[in-house]
Protein backbone atom coordinates (compact mmCIF):
# COMPACT_ATOMS: atom_id res chain seq x y z
CA UNK A 1 0.00 0.00 0.00
CA UNK A 2 1.40 3.39 -0.96
CA UNK A 3 0.50 6.78 0.40
CA UNK A 4 1.54 10.08 -1.21
CA UNK A 5 1.64 13.43 0.54
CA UNK A 6 2.93 16.86 -0.43
CA UNK A 7 5.27 18.46 2.09
CA UNK A 8 5.22 22.23 2.78
CA UNK A 9 6.03 24.97 0.32
CA UNK A 10 9.26 23.34 -0.83
CA UNK A 11 7.19 21.14 -3.12
CA UNK A 12 8.71 17.95 -1.73
CA UNK A 13 6.91 14.76 -2.61
CA UNK A 14 6.91 12.23 0.22
CA UNK A 15 6.32 8.62 -0.62
CA UNK A 16 5.90 6.21 2.27
CA UNK A 17 5.96 2.54 1.47
CA UNK A 18 5.29 0.01 4.22
CA UNK A 19 5.73 -3.74 4.74
CA UNK A 20 8.88 -5.41 3.52
CA UNK A 21 10.10 -2.83 1.00
CA UNK A 22 13.52 -3.50 -0.48
CA UNK A 23 15.99 -0.76 -1.45
CA UNK A 24 14.56 -0.64 -4.95
CA UNK A 25 13.52 1.77 -7.65
CA UNK A 26 17.07 2.71 -8.61
CA UNK A 27 17.82 4.06 -12.05
CA UNK A 28 20.09 1.90 -14.24
CA UNK A 29 23.10 4.19 -13.79
CA UNK A 30 22.86 4.47 -10.02
CA UNK A 31 25.28 2.72 -7.70
CA UNK A 32 24.01 -0.54 -6.23
CA UNK A 33 25.46 -2.11 -3.07
CA UNK A 34 27.35 -4.76 -5.07
CA UNK A 35 29.39 -2.04 -6.81
CA UNK A 36 31.26 -1.39 -3.56
CA UNK A 37 34.05 -3.51 -2.11
CA UNK A 38 35.32 -3.33 1.47
CA UNK A 39 39.08 -3.52 2.02
CA UNK A 40 41.15 -4.70 4.97
CA UNK A 41 40.71 -2.46 8.02
CA UNK A 42 42.91 0.27 9.43
CA UNK A 43 42.89 0.46 13.23
CA UNK A 44 44.13 3.03 15.72
CA UNK A 45 43.16 2.54 19.33
CA UNK A 46 39.49 1.52 19.46
CA UNK A 47 38.68 3.09 16.07
CA UNK A 48 38.60 0.86 12.99
CA UNK A 49 37.95 2.11 9.47
CA UNK A 50 37.32 -0.15 6.49
CA UNK A 51 38.08 1.66 3.19
CA UNK A 52 35.44 1.18 0.50
CA UNK A 53 36.24 1.25 -3.22
CA UNK A 54 34.05 1.16 -6.31
CA UNK A 55 34.54 0.62 -10.04
CA UNK A 56 31.86 3.20 -10.71
CA UNK A 57 32.97 6.76 -11.49
CA UNK A 58 30.78 9.84 -11.45
CA UNK A 59 31.69 13.44 -12.23
CA UNK A 60 30.92 15.47 -9.10
CA UNK A 61 32.97 18.54 -10.03
CA UNK A 62 29.77 20.56 -10.52
CA UNK A 63 29.00 20.58 -6.80
CA UNK A 64 30.15 23.18 -4.29
CA UNK A 65 30.46 22.18 -0.64
CA UNK A 66 29.21 24.18 2.34
CA UNK A 67 32.79 25.00 3.39
CA UNK A 68 33.65 26.28 -0.09
CA UNK A 69 30.48 28.35 -0.26
CA UNK A 70 30.90 29.93 3.18
CA UNK A 71 34.55 30.80 2.54
CA UNK A 72 33.78 32.44 -0.81
CA UNK A 73 30.72 34.24 0.54
CA UNK A 74 28.55 32.70 -2.18
CA UNK A 75 26.58 30.71 0.40
CA UNK A 76 24.92 32.59 3.26
CA UNK A 77 23.11 30.97 6.20
CA UNK A 78 21.03 33.11 8.55
CA UNK A 79 18.23 32.95 11.10
CA UNK A 80 14.79 32.72 9.56
CA UNK A 81 13.70 36.10 10.94
CA UNK A 82 16.61 37.88 9.23
CA UNK A 83 15.39 36.80 5.81
CA UNK A 84 11.83 37.95 6.40
CA UNK A 85 10.05 38.90 3.20
CA UNK A 86 12.35 36.74 1.11
CA UNK A 87 11.55 33.31 2.49
CA UNK A 88 8.74 31.20 1.10
CA UNK A 89 6.47 31.00 4.11
CA UNK A 90 5.32 27.73 5.61
CA UNK A 91 2.81 27.11 8.38
CA UNK A 92 5.41 27.33 11.19
CA UNK A 93 4.76 30.26 13.58
CA UNK A 94 7.68 32.65 14.20
CA UNK A 95 9.51 32.62 17.50
CA UNK A 96 10.31 36.01 19.01
CA UNK A 97 11.99 37.97 16.21
CA UNK A 98 11.15 35.30 13.63
CA UNK A 99 14.09 33.05 14.45
CA UNK A 100 13.27 29.42 15.21
CA UNK A 101 15.35 26.71 16.84
CA UNK A 102 14.80 24.14 14.10
CA UNK A 103 14.84 26.42 11.07
CA UNK A 104 17.50 28.40 9.21
CA UNK A 105 17.51 30.05 5.80
CA UNK A 106 20.21 29.43 3.19
CA UNK A 107 20.93 31.31 -0.03
CA UNK A 108 23.26 29.83 -2.66
CA UNK A 109 24.47 32.64 -4.93
CA UNK A 110 27.00 30.40 -6.65
CA UNK A 111 26.45 29.19 -10.21
CA UNK A 112 27.06 25.67 -8.93
CA UNK A 113 24.67 23.44 -6.98
CA UNK A 114 25.44 23.17 -3.27
CA UNK A 115 25.80 19.76 -1.61
CA UNK A 116 24.68 19.95 2.01
CA UNK A 117 25.27 16.98 4.31
CA UNK A 118 23.43 16.04 7.48
CA UNK A 119 25.76 16.49 10.43
CA UNK A 120 27.49 19.65 9.18
CA UNK A 121 27.54 22.25 11.94
CA UNK A 122 27.14 25.99 11.38
CA UNK A 123 28.06 28.33 14.22
CA UNK A 124 26.71 31.77 15.05
CA UNK A 125 23.24 33.28 15.00
CA UNK A 126 21.29 32.70 18.18
CA UNK A 127 22.42 29.06 18.55
CA UNK A 128 24.84 26.74 16.74
CA UNK A 129 22.92 24.28 14.55
CA UNK A 130 23.50 20.94 12.87
CA UNK A 131 22.00 20.18 9.45
CA UNK A 132 19.38 17.46 9.82
CA UNK A 133 19.19 16.05 6.29
CA UNK A 134 21.27 15.69 3.13
CA UNK A 135 20.06 17.87 0.27
CA UNK A 136 21.11 19.70 -2.88
CA UNK A 137 20.47 23.43 -3.31
CA UNK A 138 20.58 24.59 -6.94
CA UNK A 139 22.84 27.42 -8.03
CA UNK A 140 21.54 30.99 -7.81
CA UNK A 141 18.76 29.75 -5.57
CA UNK A 142 15.93 31.54 -3.87
CA UNK A 143 16.18 31.47 -0.06
CA UNK A 144 15.72 27.87 1.10
CA UNK A 145 14.33 26.81 4.48
CA UNK A 146 16.66 24.34 6.19
CA UNK A 147 15.64 21.73 8.73
CA UNK A 148 18.23 21.93 11.52
CA UNK A 149 18.75 20.99 15.16
CA UNK A 150 20.35 23.04 17.91
CA UNK A 151 23.70 21.80 19.26
CA UNK A 152 24.03 24.65 21.78
CA UNK A 153 21.13 24.34 24.23
CA UNK A 154 22.18 27.13 26.61
CA UNK A 155 22.05 30.16 24.31
CA UNK A 156 19.36 32.15 22.49
CA UNK A 157 21.14 35.44 21.84
CA UNK A 158 22.72 36.61 18.64
CA UNK A 159 26.51 36.43 18.32
CA UNK A 160 26.63 37.16 14.58
CA UNK A 161 24.19 38.00 11.82
CA UNK A 162 25.25 35.03 9.73
CA UNK A 163 26.50 31.52 10.34
CA UNK A 164 29.95 30.18 9.54
CA UNK A 165 32.52 27.70 10.79
CA UNK A 166 35.08 27.43 13.58
CA UNK A 167 38.22 29.55 13.19
CA UNK A 168 40.57 27.45 15.36
CA UNK A 169 43.13 30.24 15.19
CA UNK A 170 43.34 30.16 11.41
CA UNK A 171 42.72 33.05 9.00
CA UNK A 172 39.16 33.69 7.83
CA UNK A 173 39.81 31.93 4.52
CA UNK A 174 40.52 28.72 6.43
CA UNK A 175 37.25 28.66 8.39
CA UNK A 176 35.54 25.30 8.05
CA UNK A 177 32.39 23.75 9.41
CA UNK A 178 32.61 20.79 11.73
CA UNK A 179 30.95 17.43 11.22
CA UNK A 180 29.03 16.13 14.21
CA UNK A 181 30.09 12.71 15.42
CA UNK A 182 27.89 9.74 14.39
CA UNK A 183 25.90 9.53 17.65
CA UNK A 184 24.81 13.17 17.28
CA UNK A 185 24.13 12.78 13.54
CA UNK A 186 21.98 9.75 14.30
CA UNK A 187 19.61 11.64 16.59
CA UNK A 188 19.17 14.40 14.01
CA UNK A 189 18.85 12.16 10.94
CA UNK A 190 16.96 9.10 12.20
CA UNK A 191 15.13 10.12 15.36
CA UNK A 192 14.65 13.77 14.31
CA UNK A 193 14.29 14.63 17.98
CA UNK A 194 15.68 17.90 19.37
CA UNK A 195 15.72 16.67 22.96
CA UNK A 196 17.70 13.57 21.95
CA UNK A 197 20.16 15.74 20.01
CA UNK A 198 20.68 17.86 23.14
CA UNK A 199 21.13 14.73 25.25
CA UNK A 200 23.80 13.40 22.89
CA UNK A 201 25.55 16.78 22.79
CA UNK A 202 25.66 16.86 26.60
CA UNK A 203 26.91 13.27 26.76
CA UNK A 204 29.62 13.97 24.17
CA UNK A 205 30.81 17.15 25.86
CA UNK A 206 30.96 15.33 29.21
CA UNK A 207 32.78 12.42 27.59
CA UNK A 208 35.36 14.67 25.97
CA UNK A 209 36.00 16.50 29.24
CA UNK A 210 36.61 13.13 30.93
CA UNK A 211 38.82 11.88 28.08
CA UNK A 212 40.94 15.04 28.08
CA UNK A 213 41.21 15.97 31.78
CA UNK A 214 44.14 18.30 31.11
CA UNK A 215 42.07 20.31 28.66
CA UNK A 216 40.57 23.55 29.83
CA UNK A 217 37.20 22.76 28.35
CA UNK A 218 35.33 26.07 27.99
CA UNK A 219 32.33 26.70 30.21
CA UNK A 220 29.83 26.55 27.39
CA UNK A 221 26.98 24.44 26.09
CA UNK A 222 28.30 24.79 22.53
CA UNK A 223 29.28 21.41 21.08
CA UNK A 224 31.25 23.19 18.33
CA UNK A 225 33.26 25.34 20.74
CA UNK A 226 34.17 22.40 22.95
CA UNK A 227 35.31 20.32 19.98
CA UNK A 228 37.24 23.35 18.68
CA UNK A 229 39.10 23.80 21.98
CA UNK A 230 42.89 23.52 21.46
CA UNK A 231 43.44 20.70 23.97
CA UNK A 232 40.37 18.78 22.87
CA UNK A 233 41.46 19.17 19.26
CA UNK A 234 44.87 17.70 20.13
CA UNK A 235 43.15 14.71 21.74
CA UNK A 236 41.05 14.14 18.62
CA UNK A 237 44.03 14.68 16.32
CA UNK A 238 45.97 12.00 18.20
CA UNK A 239 43.44 9.50 16.85
CA UNK A 240 42.42 11.17 13.59
CA UNK A 241 45.83 12.13 12.17
CA UNK A 242 47.44 8.66 12.11
CA UNK A 243 44.18 7.19 10.83
CA UNK A 244 44.09 9.74 8.02
CA UNK A 245 47.73 9.08 7.06
CA UNK A 246 47.24 5.29 7.09
CA UNK A 247 44.10 5.57 4.98
CA UNK A 248 45.82 7.73 2.37
CA UNK A 249 48.79 5.34 2.29
CA UNK A 250 46.53 2.35 1.62
CA UNK A 251 44.71 4.13 -1.20
CA UNK A 252 48.00 5.26 -2.81
CA UNK A 253 49.21 1.67 -2.84
CA UNK A 254 46.06 0.57 -4.66
CA UNK A 255 46.70 3.08 -7.46
CA UNK A 256 43.78 2.42 -9.83
CA UNK A 257 41.36 1.40 -7.09
CA UNK A 258 39.87 4.64 -5.83
CA UNK A 259 38.21 5.03 -2.47
CA UNK A 260 34.65 6.35 -2.27
CA UNK A 261 33.85 5.82 1.39
CA UNK A 262 34.31 3.98 4.67
CA UNK A 263 32.66 1.61 7.11
CA UNK A 264 33.37 2.60 10.71
CA UNK A 265 33.65 0.41 13.82
CA UNK A 266 34.21 1.37 17.46
CA UNK A 267 35.69 -1.35 19.70
CA UNK A 268 35.00 -3.84 16.93
CA UNK A 269 31.32 -2.92 16.67
CA UNK A 270 30.21 -1.55 13.29
CA UNK A 271 28.39 1.75 13.80
CA UNK A 272 28.41 3.77 10.57
CA UNK A 273 29.14 4.03 6.83
CA UNK A 274 29.60 7.02 4.52
CA UNK A 275 29.76 6.45 0.76
CA UNK A 276 30.22 9.12 -1.95
CA UNK A 277 29.79 9.23 -5.72
CA UNK A 278 33.46 9.95 -6.39
CA UNK A 279 36.91 9.97 -4.84
CA UNK A 280 37.28 13.78 -5.14
CA UNK A 281 34.04 14.25 -3.21
CA UNK A 282 35.20 11.92 -0.44
CA UNK A 283 38.52 13.79 -0.31
CA UNK A 284 36.73 17.09 0.31
CA UNK A 285 34.83 15.72 3.30
CA UNK A 286 37.42 13.26 4.60
CA UNK A 287 39.33 15.60 7.00
CA UNK A 288 36.22 16.48 9.00
CA UNK A 289 34.65 13.03 8.66
CA UNK A 290 37.67 11.26 10.14
CA UNK A 291 37.70 13.76 13.01
CA UNK A 292 34.03 13.03 13.68
CA UNK A 293 34.78 9.30 13.80
CA UNK A 294 37.74 9.94 16.12
CA UNK A 295 35.54 12.00 18.45
CA UNK A 296 33.04 9.14 18.57
CA UNK A 297 35.83 6.70 19.42
CA UNK A 298 37.06 8.92 22.27
CA UNK A 299 33.67 9.68 23.81
CA UNK A 300 31.94 6.33 23.35
CA UNK A 301 32.82 2.70 23.88
CA UNK A 302 31.23 -0.11 21.91
CA UNK A 303 30.23 -3.58 23.01
CA UNK A 304 33.50 -5.28 22.02
CA UNK A 305 32.38 -6.75 18.72
CA UNK A 306 34.44 -8.72 16.25
CA UNK A 307 34.05 -6.70 13.07
CA UNK A 308 36.02 -7.98 10.09
CA UNK A 309 35.94 -7.41 6.33
CA UNK A 310 33.12 -9.92 5.86
CA UNK A 311 30.97 -8.22 8.49
CA UNK A 312 31.71 -4.76 7.09
CA UNK A 313 30.80 -5.89 3.57
CA UNK A 314 27.57 -7.43 4.84
CA UNK A 315 26.69 -4.20 6.65
CA UNK A 316 27.31 -2.19 3.49
CA UNK A 317 25.34 -4.53 1.24
CA UNK A 318 22.25 -4.94 3.41
CA UNK A 319 19.87 -2.16 2.39
CA UNK A 320 16.64 -4.14 2.55
CA UNK A 321 14.14 -2.44 4.82
CA UNK A 322 10.62 -2.72 6.13
CA UNK A 323 9.87 0.96 5.52
CA UNK A 324 10.98 3.50 2.97
CA UNK A 325 10.43 7.26 2.89
CA UNK A 326 11.23 9.22 -0.27
CA UNK A 327 11.28 12.99 -0.54
CA UNK A 328 11.79 14.53 -3.96
CA UNK A 329 12.39 18.05 -5.14
CA UNK A 330 11.71 17.50 -8.86
CA UNK A 331 14.70 18.01 -11.10
CA UNK A 332 17.04 18.63 -8.15
CA UNK A 333 17.33 15.72 -5.71
CA UNK A 334 15.70 12.63 -4.25
CA UNK A 335 16.28 11.77 -0.58
CA UNK A 336 15.47 8.22 0.51
CA UNK A 337 15.36 6.90 4.06
CA UNK A 338 15.23 3.14 4.57
CA UNK A 339 14.45 1.60 7.96
CA UNK A 340 15.58 -2.00 8.29
CA UNK A 341 16.34 -4.57 10.94
CA UNK A 342 18.90 -2.84 13.13
CA UNK A 343 19.75 0.03 10.81
CA UNK A 344 18.75 3.32 9.18
CA UNK A 345 20.10 4.15 5.71
CA UNK A 346 19.91 7.44 3.81
CA UNK A 347 20.50 8.03 0.11
CA UNK A 348 20.83 11.39 -1.63
CA UNK A 349 20.45 11.12 -5.41
CA UNK A 350 21.04 14.05 -7.73
CA UNK A 351 18.33 14.64 -10.35
CA UNK A 352 20.12 17.59 -11.94
CA UNK A 353 20.92 17.44 -15.68
CA UNK A 354 23.68 14.97 -16.58
CA UNK A 355 23.56 13.31 -13.15
CA UNK A 356 20.94 10.81 -11.96
CA UNK A 357 23.30 9.09 -9.51
CA UNK A 358 23.66 8.72 -5.74
CA UNK A 359 25.82 11.55 -4.45
CA UNK A 360 26.00 10.37 -0.84
CA UNK A 361 24.78 7.31 1.05
CA UNK A 362 25.05 6.99 4.81
CA UNK A 363 24.06 4.08 7.01
CA UNK A 364 23.89 3.80 10.78
CA UNK A 365 23.56 0.77 13.02
CA UNK A 366 20.79 0.89 15.63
Amino acid sequence: MTRIAWIGTLGLLTLIVGAAVAWGGRQPDEVSPTDHRVLAPITHGNLTIFPVISDRRHDTSMFITLDEGLRSGEVVVSEAGQAQGLVRRGPLPPRRDGAQVNRLVLVNSSDRPLLLLAGEIVTGGKQDRVVGKDRIVPGNSDPVDLSVFCVEPGRWTGTSAQFGGIASGKPQSAYVTQMAQPSVRKEAMADKDQQKVWSEVNRSVTGMAAAAPAARVPDTTSYARVMGNDEVRKKVDAVAAPMERSYESVIRQLRNQKAVGVVVAIDGEIVWADIFASTPLLEKYWPKLVRSYATEAITRRGRKGGADVKAAQAFLDDLNGSRQVVETEPGIFRHTEVVGAGFHAFELASLLPKTGFDVHVSKMAE
